[in-house]
Protein backbone atom coordinates (compact mmCIF):
# COMPACT_ATOMS: atom_id res chain seq x y z
CA UNK A 1 0.00 0.00 0.00
CA UNK A 2 1.16 3.55 -1.05
CA UNK A 3 2.05 5.95 2.18
CA UNK A 4 -0.38 8.39 3.35
CA UNK A 5 0.30 11.38 1.07
CA UNK A 6 1.59 14.41 3.08
CA UNK A 7 -1.67 16.83 2.14
CA UNK A 8 -4.25 14.36 3.03
CA UNK A 9 -6.13 14.85 6.92
CA UNK A 10 -5.11 12.16 9.06
CA UNK A 11 -8.68 10.36 9.32
CA UNK A 12 -7.97 9.32 13.12
CA UNK A 13 -7.47 12.70 14.43
CA UNK A 14 -9.48 13.62 17.72
CA UNK A 15 -11.03 10.36 17.93
CA UNK A 16 -9.79 10.79 21.37
CA UNK A 17 -10.63 9.06 24.24
CA UNK A 18 -9.37 6.59 27.30
CA UNK A 19 -7.06 4.05 26.24
CA UNK A 20 -7.76 0.31 27.43
CA UNK A 21 -4.54 -0.39 28.36
CA UNK A 22 -5.20 -4.33 27.87
CA UNK A 23 -6.37 -4.17 24.77
CA UNK A 24 -3.67 -5.33 22.35
CA UNK A 25 -2.30 -5.03 19.69
CA UNK A 26 -4.47 -2.54 18.27
CA UNK A 27 -5.39 0.29 20.37
CA UNK A 28 -9.18 0.82 21.48
CA UNK A 29 -10.43 3.84 23.08
CA UNK A 30 -13.51 4.69 25.05
CA UNK A 31 -15.17 7.59 23.38
CA UNK A 32 -18.11 9.93 24.07
CA UNK A 33 -21.15 10.32 21.89
CA UNK A 34 -19.58 13.33 19.59
CA UNK A 35 -16.53 10.90 18.65
CA UNK A 36 -18.53 8.22 17.69
CA UNK A 37 -20.91 10.50 15.38
CA UNK A 38 -17.38 11.91 13.94
CA UNK A 39 -16.25 8.62 13.18
CA UNK A 40 -19.61 7.63 11.64
CA UNK A 41 -19.32 10.60 9.34
CA UNK A 42 -15.61 9.73 8.10
CA UNK A 43 -17.08 6.24 7.15
CA UNK A 44 -19.51 8.02 5.32
CA UNK A 45 -16.68 10.27 3.27
CA UNK A 46 -14.38 6.58 3.05
CA UNK A 47 -11.70 8.34 4.91
CA UNK A 48 -12.21 5.44 7.43
CA UNK A 49 -13.31 1.91 6.87
CA UNK A 50 -15.69 -0.43 8.86
CA UNK A 51 -13.56 -3.76 9.57
CA UNK A 52 -16.95 -4.25 12.63
CA UNK A 53 -19.67 -4.13 14.88
CA UNK A 54 -20.43 -5.73 17.90
CA UNK A 55 -22.18 -5.19 21.32
CA UNK A 56 -21.98 -5.69 24.57
CA UNK A 57 -24.88 -5.48 27.22
CA UNK A 58 -24.17 -1.77 27.54
CA UNK A 59 -21.75 -0.79 24.82
CA UNK A 60 -21.28 -1.01 21.43
CA UNK A 61 -17.91 -1.47 19.97
CA UNK A 62 -16.91 -0.52 15.75
CA UNK A 63 -13.34 -1.15 14.47
CA UNK A 64 -11.88 1.00 11.99
CA UNK A 65 -9.16 0.96 9.23
CA UNK A 66 -7.25 4.35 7.84
CA UNK A 67 -9.08 3.93 4.49
CA UNK A 68 -5.38 5.31 3.09
CA UNK A 69 -3.52 3.07 5.64
CA UNK A 70 -5.36 -0.23 6.34
CA UNK A 71 -2.36 -1.00 8.90
CA UNK A 72 -3.70 1.85 10.95
CA UNK A 73 -6.48 0.48 12.80
CA UNK A 74 -8.24 1.53 16.02
CA UNK A 75 -11.37 0.16 17.88
CA UNK A 76 -13.48 2.80 19.58
CA UNK A 77 -16.40 1.95 22.61
CA UNK A 78 -19.30 3.68 23.35
CA UNK A 79 -21.17 3.03 26.95
CA UNK A 80 -24.99 2.69 25.65
CA UNK A 81 -26.13 2.75 29.91
CA UNK A 82 -29.63 3.28 28.35
CA UNK A 83 -29.40 0.75 25.61
CA UNK A 84 -29.59 3.36 22.52
CA UNK A 85 -26.40 4.90 20.17
CA UNK A 86 -26.29 6.81 17.09
CA UNK A 87 -26.68 4.96 14.27
CA UNK A 88 -23.52 4.17 11.83
CA UNK A 89 -26.23 2.34 9.13
CA UNK A 90 -27.97 6.01 9.06
CA UNK A 91 -24.41 7.35 7.12
CA UNK A 92 -22.73 4.32 5.89
CA UNK A 93 -24.88 1.42 4.89
CA UNK A 94 -22.45 -1.69 5.65
CA UNK A 95 -23.39 -0.94 9.03
CA UNK A 96 -27.05 -1.47 8.63
CA UNK A 97 -26.95 -5.46 9.39
CA UNK A 98 -24.42 -5.59 12.17
CA UNK A 99 -26.73 -3.24 13.92
CA UNK A 100 -29.69 -5.18 13.27
CA UNK A 101 -27.73 -8.36 14.70
CA UNK A 102 -26.25 -6.40 17.86
CA UNK A 103 -29.74 -5.33 18.34
CA UNK A 104 -31.17 -8.49 18.53
CA UNK A 105 -28.24 -9.58 20.72
CA UNK A 106 -28.30 -7.31 22.91
CA UNK A 107 -31.37 -5.30 22.77
CA UNK A 108 -28.92 -1.95 21.81
CA UNK A 109 -31.38 0.38 20.09
CA UNK A 110 -29.26 2.15 16.81
CA UNK A 111 -30.94 5.55 17.04
CA UNK A 112 -31.90 6.69 13.37
CA UNK A 113 -31.18 3.26 11.39
CA UNK A 114 -33.05 3.19 8.77
CA UNK A 115 -33.42 -0.40 8.60
CA UNK A 116 -35.16 -1.61 12.29
CA UNK A 117 -36.20 -5.08 11.31
CA UNK A 118 -34.62 -8.00 13.07
CA UNK A 119 -31.92 -10.04 11.01
CA UNK A 120 -30.81 -12.85 13.46
CA UNK A 121 -33.61 -13.18 15.16
CA UNK A 122 -36.42 -14.81 13.78
CA UNK A 123 -38.78 -15.06 16.15
CA UNK A 124 -38.33 -18.71 17.49
CA UNK A 125 -36.23 -18.10 20.01
CA UNK A 126 -38.50 -17.83 23.15
CA UNK A 127 -36.06 -14.50 24.57
CA UNK A 128 -35.32 -11.51 23.28
CA UNK A 129 -32.00 -9.97 22.99
CA UNK A 130 -30.31 -13.17 25.02
CA UNK A 131 -26.64 -12.11 25.35
CA UNK A 132 -28.07 -8.87 27.18
CA UNK A 133 -27.81 -8.43 31.28
CA UNK A 134 -31.64 -8.73 30.78
CA UNK A 135 -33.61 -10.61 29.52
CA UNK A 136 -37.25 -10.28 28.13
CA UNK A 137 -39.83 -12.96 26.79
CA UNK A 138 -41.61 -10.48 25.07
CA UNK A 139 -41.85 -11.61 21.25
CA UNK A 140 -43.02 -10.15 18.69
CA UNK A 141 -45.70 -11.73 16.61
CA UNK A 142 -45.18 -9.58 13.46
CA UNK A 143 -44.12 -11.49 10.02
CA UNK A 144 -40.98 -10.09 8.95
CA UNK A 145 -41.55 -7.92 5.89
CA UNK A 146 -40.07 -7.63 2.79
CA UNK A 147 -39.23 -4.26 1.32
CA UNK A 148 -41.93 -3.55 -1.48
CA UNK A 149 -41.14 -3.45 -5.35
CA UNK A 150 -42.74 -1.27 -7.56
CA UNK A 151 -44.29 -1.87 -11.42
CA UNK A 152 -46.88 -2.95 -12.96
CA UNK A 153 -45.30 -6.40 -14.56
CA UNK A 154 -43.16 -7.04 -11.06
CA UNK A 155 -43.48 -10.68 -10.29
CA UNK A 156 -41.54 -12.58 -7.42
CA UNK A 157 -39.43 -15.70 -7.48
CA UNK A 158 -38.88 -17.01 -3.85
CA UNK A 159 -36.03 -19.36 -3.47
CA UNK A 160 -35.15 -21.04 -0.59
CA UNK A 161 -34.11 -21.22 2.35
CA UNK A 162 -34.32 -25.22 2.01
CA UNK A 163 -32.85 -25.54 -1.58
CA UNK A 164 -31.85 -28.26 -4.14
CA UNK A 165 -28.33 -29.11 -3.11
CA UNK A 166 -26.96 -29.88 0.00
CA UNK A 167 -25.91 -26.49 0.94
CA UNK A 168 -26.88 -24.13 3.75
CA UNK A 169 -30.54 -22.32 3.74
CA UNK A 170 -30.89 -19.06 3.03
CA UNK A 171 -34.12 -17.34 1.53
CA UNK A 172 -33.86 -15.01 -1.47
CA UNK A 173 -36.89 -13.44 -2.84
CA UNK A 174 -35.92 -12.24 -6.34
CA UNK A 175 -38.35 -9.36 -7.68
CA UNK A 176 -38.35 -9.90 -11.98
CA UNK A 177 -40.09 -7.91 -14.91
CA UNK A 178 -39.90 -10.59 -17.30
CA UNK A 179 -36.48 -12.21 -17.11
CA UNK A 180 -34.84 -9.12 -16.09
CA UNK A 181 -34.40 -8.88 -11.49
CA UNK A 182 -35.35 -5.70 -10.55
CA UNK A 183 -34.20 -6.71 -6.96
CA UNK A 184 -33.50 -9.28 -4.84
CA UNK A 185 -33.34 -9.27 -0.79
CA UNK A 186 -31.94 -11.66 0.96
CA UNK A 187 -33.31 -13.06 4.46
CA UNK A 188 -30.42 -15.10 6.23
CA UNK A 189 -30.11 -16.35 9.72
CA UNK A 190 -31.39 -19.50 9.73
CA UNK A 191 -28.22 -21.44 10.51
CA UNK A 192 -27.85 -19.30 13.39
CA UNK A 193 -26.47 -21.43 16.27
CA UNK A 194 -25.62 -19.05 19.45
CA UNK A 195 -21.66 -19.23 18.76
CA UNK A 196 -21.36 -16.00 20.76
CA UNK A 197 -23.36 -17.13 23.89
CA UNK A 198 -21.62 -20.69 23.83
CA UNK A 199 -18.45 -18.60 23.70
CA UNK A 200 -18.91 -16.87 27.57
CA UNK A 201 -17.37 -18.41 30.03
CA UNK A 202 -15.59 -21.12 28.12
CA UNK A 203 -12.26 -21.66 28.47
CA UNK A 204 -9.47 -21.33 25.62
CA UNK A 205 -9.29 -24.95 24.76
CA UNK A 206 -13.09 -25.21 24.50
CA UNK A 207 -13.32 -21.61 22.97
CA UNK A 208 -10.61 -22.37 20.12
CA UNK A 209 -12.74 -25.34 18.72
CA UNK A 210 -16.25 -23.51 18.60
CA UNK A 211 -14.10 -20.66 16.77
CA UNK A 212 -13.06 -23.23 14.21
CA UNK A 213 -16.87 -24.77 13.83
CA UNK A 214 -18.17 -20.83 12.91
CA UNK A 215 -17.78 -21.86 9.17
CA UNK A 216 -16.70 -25.45 8.93
CA UNK A 217 -14.91 -24.65 5.06
CA UNK A 218 -12.65 -22.09 6.96
CA UNK A 219 -11.79 -23.60 10.25
CA UNK A 220 -7.94 -23.20 9.87
CA UNK A 221 -8.75 -19.00 9.35
CA UNK A 222 -11.04 -19.08 12.40
CA UNK A 223 -8.93 -21.25 14.15
CA UNK A 224 -5.73 -18.81 13.43
CA UNK A 225 -7.81 -15.67 13.70
CA UNK A 226 -9.01 -16.94 17.43
CA UNK A 227 -5.69 -18.52 18.62
CA UNK A 228 -4.04 -14.96 16.91
CA UNK A 229 -6.28 -12.82 18.93
CA UNK A 230 -5.83 -14.71 22.31
CA UNK A 231 -2.30 -14.63 21.89
CA UNK A 232 -2.47 -10.95 21.24
CA UNK A 233 -4.75 -10.66 24.47
CA UNK A 234 -2.07 -12.76 26.61
CA UNK A 235 1.14 -11.53 25.09
CA UNK A 236 1.83 -15.37 23.72
CA UNK A 237 4.47 -15.95 21.39
CA UNK A 238 3.80 -19.31 19.56
CA UNK A 239 7.05 -21.14 18.52
CA UNK A 240 8.36 -20.35 14.92
CA UNK A 241 7.75 -23.85 13.33
CA UNK A 242 4.18 -23.30 14.61
CA UNK A 243 3.69 -19.88 12.62
CA UNK A 244 4.88 -21.63 9.45
CA UNK A 245 3.14 -24.75 10.15
CA UNK A 246 -0.40 -22.63 10.47
CA UNK A 247 0.34 -20.95 7.19
CA UNK A 248 0.94 -24.09 5.68
CA UNK A 249 -2.42 -25.10 6.71
CA UNK A 250 -3.81 -21.57 5.89
CA UNK A 251 -3.00 -22.42 1.80
CA UNK A 252 -4.26 -25.79 1.96
CA UNK A 253 -7.47 -25.05 2.72
CA UNK A 254 -7.42 -21.65 0.29
CA UNK A 255 -6.34 -23.89 -2.69
CA UNK A 256 -9.36 -26.32 -1.50
CA UNK A 257 -11.87 -24.15 -1.54
CA UNK A 258 -10.49 -22.41 -4.48
CA UNK A 259 -10.28 -25.29 -6.84
CA UNK A 260 -13.86 -26.39 -5.35
CA UNK A 261 -15.26 -22.80 -6.39
CA UNK A 262 -13.98 -22.91 -9.89
CA UNK A 263 -15.35 -26.33 -10.55
CA UNK A 264 -18.69 -24.90 -9.39
CA UNK A 265 -18.90 -21.46 -11.31
CA UNK A 266 -17.95 -23.44 -13.86
CA UNK A 267 -20.65 -26.25 -13.37
CA UNK A 268 -23.56 -23.54 -12.87
CA UNK A 269 -22.72 -22.18 -16.12
CA UNK A 270 -23.54 -24.91 -17.77
CA UNK A 271 -20.06 -26.50 -18.33
CA UNK A 272 -19.62 -30.04 -15.69
CA UNK A 273 -16.03 -31.09 -17.51
CA UNK A 274 -14.61 -28.37 -15.51
CA UNK A 275 -16.27 -29.34 -11.45
CA UNK A 276 -15.60 -33.05 -12.11
CA UNK A 277 -11.86 -32.19 -12.68
CA UNK A 278 -11.76 -29.39 -9.96
CA UNK A 279 -13.21 -31.72 -7.88
CA UNK A 280 -10.87 -34.40 -8.43
CA UNK A 281 -7.67 -32.03 -7.55
CA UNK A 282 -9.76 -30.55 -4.08
CA UNK A 283 -9.93 -34.32 -2.75
CA UNK A 284 -6.80 -34.84 -3.85
CA UNK A 285 -5.90 -32.14 -1.47
CA UNK A 286 -8.29 -32.43 1.00
CA UNK A 287 -6.76 -36.53 0.80
CA UNK A 288 -3.05 -35.15 1.98
CA UNK A 289 -4.65 -32.64 4.45
CA UNK A 290 -5.76 -35.82 6.10
CA UNK A 291 -2.71 -37.81 5.16
CA UNK A 292 -0.31 -34.69 6.78
CA UNK A 293 -2.00 -33.31 9.33
CA UNK A 294 -4.67 -36.07 10.82
CA UNK A 295 -7.93 -34.39 9.45
CA UNK A 296 -9.48 -33.44 5.86
CA UNK A 297 -10.11 -30.05 6.75
CA UNK A 298 -7.31 -29.73 9.53
CA UNK A 299 -10.18 -28.89 12.01
CA UNK A 300 -8.90 -27.85 15.45
CA UNK A 301 -5.27 -28.37 14.58
CA UNK A 302 -4.29 -24.72 15.18
CA UNK A 303 -4.92 -23.63 18.72
CA UNK A 304 -3.67 -20.86 21.05
CA UNK A 305 -0.06 -21.21 22.11
CA UNK A 306 0.82 -22.97 18.33
CA UNK A 307 -0.61 -26.16 16.59
CA UNK A 308 -1.15 -29.77 17.65
CA UNK A 309 0.17 -31.75 14.97
CA UNK A 310 3.49 -31.40 12.39
CA UNK A 311 4.40 -32.97 9.25
CA UNK A 312 7.70 -35.27 8.54
CA UNK A 313 10.35 -35.74 6.13
CA UNK A 314 7.83 -37.89 4.33
CA UNK A 315 4.56 -35.62 4.40
CA UNK A 316 6.55 -32.68 2.89
CA UNK A 317 7.92 -34.57 0.21
CA UNK A 318 4.57 -35.96 -0.95
CA UNK A 319 2.77 -32.43 -0.78
CA UNK A 320 5.51 -30.86 -2.82
CA UNK A 321 4.94 -33.94 -5.57
CA UNK A 322 1.01 -33.16 -5.48
CA UNK A 323 1.32 -29.43 -5.63
CA UNK A 324 3.71 -29.55 -8.80
CA UNK A 325 0.96 -31.70 -10.34
CA UNK A 326 -1.54 -29.79 -9.40
CA UNK A 327 -0.16 -26.37 -10.62
CA UNK A 328 0.28 -28.92 -13.85
CA UNK A 329 -3.23 -30.24 -14.19
CA UNK A 330 -5.14 -26.95 -13.41
CA UNK A 331 -3.43 -25.15 -15.82
CA UNK A 332 -4.75 -27.48 -18.51
CA UNK A 333 -7.98 -26.36 -16.83
CA UNK A 334 -7.16 -22.80 -17.24
CA UNK A 335 -7.18 -23.01 -20.81
CA UNK A 336 -10.13 -24.68 -21.17
CA UNK A 337 -12.28 -21.94 -19.05
CA UNK A 338 -10.34 -19.71 -21.55
CA UNK A 339 -10.83 -20.84 -24.91
CA UNK A 340 -14.78 -21.84 -24.13
CA UNK A 341 -16.71 -19.36 -25.94
CA UNK A 342 -20.10 -20.70 -24.16
CA UNK A 343 -18.98 -20.35 -20.68
CA UNK A 344 -17.32 -16.95 -21.74
CA UNK A 345 -20.73 -16.02 -22.58
CA UNK A 346 -21.95 -17.06 -18.87
CA UNK A 347 -19.20 -15.14 -16.93
CA UNK A 348 -17.94 -11.98 -18.46
CA UNK A 349 -20.11 -9.27 -17.80
CA UNK A 350 -22.27 -10.99 -15.85
CA UNK A 351 -22.96 -10.00 -12.28
CA UNK A 352 -20.76 -6.68 -11.48
CA UNK A 353 -20.33 -5.01 -8.43
CA UNK A 354 -18.64 -1.75 -9.25
CA UNK A 355 -15.43 -0.54 -7.92
CA UNK A 356 -16.55 2.46 -6.12
CA UNK A 357 -19.75 0.19 -4.09
CA UNK A 358 -17.15 -2.59 -3.13
CA UNK A 359 -14.47 -0.02 -1.74
CA UNK A 360 -18.11 1.89 -0.16
CA UNK A 361 -19.06 -1.63 1.74
CA UNK A 362 -14.91 -2.84 2.16
CA UNK A 363 -15.50 -5.81 0.93
CA UNK A 364 -12.54 -8.18 1.10
CA UNK A 365 -11.16 -11.49 -0.43
CA UNK A 366 -11.97 -12.02 -4.44
CA UNK A 367 -15.36 -10.43 -4.22
CA UNK A 368 -13.25 -7.21 -3.61
CA UNK A 369 -9.93 -7.60 -5.52
CA UNK A 370 -11.95 -8.62 -8.55
CA UNK A 371 -13.61 -4.97 -8.14
CA UNK A 372 -10.28 -3.45 -8.03
CA UNK A 373 -9.58 -3.17 -4.39
CA UNK A 374 -6.11 -3.91 -3.55
CA UNK A 375 -6.80 -5.86 0.04
CA UNK A 376 -5.29 -9.08 1.68
CA UNK A 377 -4.88 -9.12 5.03
CA UNK A 378 -1.56 -11.42 4.50
CA UNK A 379 0.01 -8.38 3.63
CA UNK A 380 -2.33 -5.52 5.05
CA UNK A 381 -2.32 -5.56 8.28
CA UNK A 382 0.40 -8.59 7.79
CA UNK A 383 1.62 -11.55 10.27
CA UNK A 384 4.10 -13.64 10.22
CA UNK A 385 5.04 -15.69 7.98
CA UNK A 386 4.04 -13.93 5.12
CA UNK A 387 6.34 -10.92 5.51
CA UNK A 388 9.26 -13.53 4.64
CA UNK A 389 6.95 -14.93 1.95
CA UNK A 390 7.04 -14.20 -2.23
CA UNK A 391 3.57 -13.73 -3.53
CA UNK A 392 1.46 -11.84 -5.51
CA UNK A 393 -2.44 -10.29 -5.09
CA UNK A 394 -4.03 -10.33 -7.87
CA UNK A 395 -6.82 -7.80 -8.91
CA UNK A 396 -9.05 -6.91 -11.66
CA UNK A 397 -11.22 -4.36 -12.10
CA UNK A 398 -14.33 -5.37 -14.39
CA UNK A 399 -16.33 -7.27 -11.01
CA UNK A 400 -18.06 -9.65 -12.56
CA UNK A 401 -18.33 -13.30 -12.39
CA UNK A 402 -15.31 -13.66 -15.08
CA UNK A 403 -13.06 -11.48 -12.67
CA UNK A 404 -14.47 -13.71 -9.44
CA UNK A 405 -13.59 -16.28 -11.06
CA UNK A 406 -10.15 -15.09 -12.65
CA UNK A 407 -8.91 -14.69 -9.16
CA UNK A 408 -9.19 -17.50 -7.80
CA UNK A 409 -7.33 -18.99 -10.57
CA UNK A 410 -4.54 -16.77 -9.62
CA UNK A 411 -4.81 -17.33 -6.51
CA UNK A 412 -4.65 -21.00 -7.21
CA UNK A 413 -1.17 -20.48 -8.77
CA UNK A 414 0.29 -18.26 -5.59
CA UNK A 415 -1.17 -21.13 -2.97
CA UNK A 416 0.71 -23.68 -4.84
CA UNK A 417 3.57 -21.46 -5.07
CA UNK A 418 3.38 -20.44 -1.33
CA UNK A 419 3.68 -24.09 0.05
CA UNK A 420 6.28 -24.56 -1.83
CA UNK A 421 7.54 -21.68 -0.26
CA UNK A 422 7.03 -22.66 3.19
CA UNK A 423 8.11 -26.26 3.05
CA UNK A 424 11.28 -24.91 1.98
CA UNK A 425 11.74 -22.89 4.74
CA UNK A 426 10.21 -24.50 7.56
CA UNK A 427 12.09 -24.11 10.92
CA UNK A 428 12.95 -26.60 13.01
CA UNK A 429 11.95 -27.00 17.07
CA UNK A 430 8.98 -26.73 18.95
CA UNK A 431 5.04 -26.74 17.79
CA UNK A 432 3.37 -24.97 20.88
CA UNK A 433 3.81 -23.48 23.68
CA UNK A 434 1.70 -24.63 27.08
CA UNK A 435 1.43 -20.83 28.61
CA UNK A 436 0.22 -17.26 28.20
CA UNK A 437 3.07 -14.26 29.05
CA UNK A 438 2.88 -11.21 31.06
CA UNK A 439 -1.02 -10.72 30.83
CA UNK A 440 -2.03 -13.70 32.61
CA UNK A 441 -4.06 -13.61 35.62
CA UNK A 442 -5.81 -10.46 34.77
CA UNK A 443 -8.63 -9.14 32.42
CA UNK A 444 -7.00 -8.93 28.67
CA UNK A 445 -8.15 -8.03 25.56
CA UNK A 446 -7.22 -8.94 21.77
CA UNK A 447 -8.27 -8.54 18.26
CA UNK A 448 -6.31 -10.08 15.27
CA UNK A 449 -7.47 -10.30 11.68
CA UNK A 450 -6.52 -13.14 9.25
CA UNK A 451 -7.03 -13.80 5.32
CA UNK A 452 -9.37 -16.40 4.59
CA UNK A 453 -10.18 -17.76 1.35
CA UNK A 454 -13.34 -15.61 1.19
CA UNK A 455 -11.44 -12.59 2.65
CA UNK A 456 -10.54 -10.83 6.00
CA UNK A 457 -12.05 -12.63 8.65
CA UNK A 458 -12.19 -10.25 12.30
CA UNK A 459 -11.93 -11.95 15.48
CA UNK A 460 -12.24 -10.04 18.95
CA UNK A 461 -11.89 -11.40 22.37
CA UNK A 462 -11.91 -10.26 26.13
CA UNK A 463 -10.60 -12.88 28.39
CA UNK A 464 -11.15 -12.65 32.41
CA UNK A 465 -8.47 -12.70 34.97
CA UNK A 466 -9.31 -16.65 35.50
CA UNK A 467 -8.65 -17.06 31.44
CA UNK A 468 -12.10 -18.10 30.71
CA UNK A 469 -13.66 -16.39 27.52
CA UNK A 470 -15.68 -13.30 28.75
CA UNK A 471 -16.35 -11.81 25.59
CA UNK A 472 -15.79 -12.55 22.02
CA UNK A 473 -17.08 -11.31 18.31
CA UNK A 474 -16.26 -13.26 15.39
CA UNK A 475 -16.87 -11.32 12.17
CA UNK A 476 -16.93 -13.50 8.68
CA UNK A 477 -16.00 -11.61 5.39
CA UNK A 478 -19.41 -12.37 4.40
CA UNK A 479 -21.06 -9.40 6.24
CA UNK A 480 -19.83 -7.44 3.82
CA UNK A 481 -20.47 -9.46 0.56
CA UNK A 482 -23.92 -10.73 1.13
CA UNK A 483 -25.19 -6.91 0.48
CA UNK A 484 -23.10 -6.65 -3.10
CA UNK A 485 -24.65 -10.16 -4.36
CA UNK A 486 -28.16 -8.36 -4.03
CA UNK A 487 -26.37 -5.53 -5.77
CA UNK A 488 -24.75 -7.23 -8.43
CA UNK A 489 -27.65 -9.38 -9.72
CA UNK A 490 -29.46 -6.36 -10.40
CA UNK A 491 -30.41 -6.05 -13.73
CA UNK A 492 -29.13 -9.37 -15.08
CA UNK A 493 -31.80 -12.55 -16.09
CA UNK A 494 -33.50 -14.64 -13.37
CA UNK A 495 -31.27 -17.58 -15.04
CA UNK A 496 -27.98 -16.04 -13.86
CA UNK A 497 -28.97 -15.47 -10.53
CA UNK A 498 -27.04 -19.03 -9.30
CA UNK A 499 -23.68 -18.45 -11.31
CA UNK A 500 -23.62 -15.11 -9.71
CA UNK A 501 -23.96 -16.38 -6.11
CA UNK A 502 -21.99 -19.24 -6.29
CA UNK A 503 -19.02 -16.93 -7.50
CA UNK A 504 -19.57 -15.07 -4.29
CA UNK A 505 -19.44 -17.98 -2.26
CA UNK A 506 -20.66 -16.15 1.01
CA UNK A 507 -21.17 -18.45 4.19
CA UNK A 508 -24.49 -19.05 5.78
CA UNK A 509 -22.96 -20.62 8.77
CA UNK A 510 -20.47 -17.70 9.38
CA UNK A 511 -22.42 -14.95 8.71
CA UNK A 512 -25.31 -16.15 11.27
CA UNK A 513 -23.14 -16.56 14.09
Amino acid sequence: MTAREPSLPDPFDRLDGRIVAEHRPWPRIEVQTDVWTEAAGRLSRRALDLLGLWGESQAVHMAVADANDPNRILVLSLACPEGRYPSLGRVHPPAIRLERAAADLFGLVPVGLPDTRPWLDHGKWGVHAPLAAQRSDTRSSEEYELLPVDGENVHQLPVGPVHAGIIEPGHFRISADGDTVVRLEERLGYTHKGVEGLLRGADLERAARLACRCSGDSTVAYGLAFARAAEAALGWTPPARAVWLRALMAEFERLANHLGDVGAICNDGGFAIMLAHCSVLREQVLREASSSFGHRLMMDRIVPGGVVTDIDAAGAARITTLMADIRLRFQRLTELYDTTASLQDRTVGTGIVPTELAEQFGASGFVGRASGRRCDARRWPGYPPYGELEFEIPRLEAGDVNARLWIRIREVEQSTRLIEQILAKLPDGPIRTESGGSSANTVSEGLAIVEGFRGEILIWVRIDAAGRIERCHLRDPSWFQWPLLEAAIDGNIVADFPICNKSFNCSYSGHDL
